[in-house]
């Protein structure tokens, strides 16, 4: 089996300065960790800067060396959800026959749900800031769209593992399937807090019989 390769993290915008040294790095996780915890407990609009610095054990001064504010946090929370989700699948799929549309849908759909069960945050934030939420600031990562930027670092792992180009026609594909997958499992996850499985079962059997005969 031809192994598929990883996506390359990206650096979020929201980003003042990237980390360069490990200590920095560590700091860093430290702080999203933070975040992602505290949205869980208290949610986007109590959420502040101060109050994941103590969470942290750092300095606030060192999450405003990362972050002008809280919206760019968790807009930078949200691009590391992203990477973490990529690989998840990259892992998936390279474990998945060559060409097994079915598999590869339903692995893009699993990680997808595993995240949002057990990754903190997740179930808040999970690829964009929360709909709604006020610009906080100069608004720089306002003009980024979660699902688009979604749809691209899937339709690129998908046409290597399926052996085809990423052209328009794929990219139009995956982007339906990744808005109609958001709003169905946001569906699920309103339903019951564990995500209602009928309701995932649906969503994977719409993504089957869209998707598949195009990514065949």
């Amino acid at each position: 089996m031809v192994p598929v390769p990883q996506t390359r993290p990206q650096t979020p915008a929201a980003l003042r300065r990237a980390p360069v040294q490990q200590r920095s790095a560590e700091r860093l996780a430290r702080i999203l960790d933070a975040c992602a915890a505290l949205l869980d407990e208290t949610g986007y609009e109590q959420l502040s800067t101060r109050a994941v610095a103590g969470r942290a054990g750092v300095p606030i001064g060192s999450v405003y060396r990362f972050f002008g504010n809280k919206r760019a946090m968790v807009a930078a929370l949200a691009h590391r959800n992203l990477d973490a989700y990529a690989r998840r699948v990259s892992d998936r799929l390279a474990e998945t026959p060559l060409l097994d549309a079915y598999g590869a849908i339903d692995g893009v759909l699993d990680e997808f749900i595993a995240m949002k069960r057990t990754v903190p945050g997740f179930a808040l934030v999970d690829f964009g800031v929360p709909a709604g939420a006020p610009e906080d600031g100069d608004g720089e990562d306002a003009a980024e769209d979660p699902n688009r930027l979604v749809a691209e670092r899937l339709c690129a792992l998908l046409a290597t593992h399926l052996n085809r180009p990423a052209d328009d026609g794929l990219r139009r594909k995956v982007l339906v399937g990744v808005e109609t997958a958001d709003a169905l499992v946001r569906l699920a996850f309103r339903t019951d807090a564990a995500g209602d499985q009928a309701l995932i079962d649906e969503t994977r059997h719409l993504l089957h019989a869209y998707l598949a005969p195009s990514l065949s």
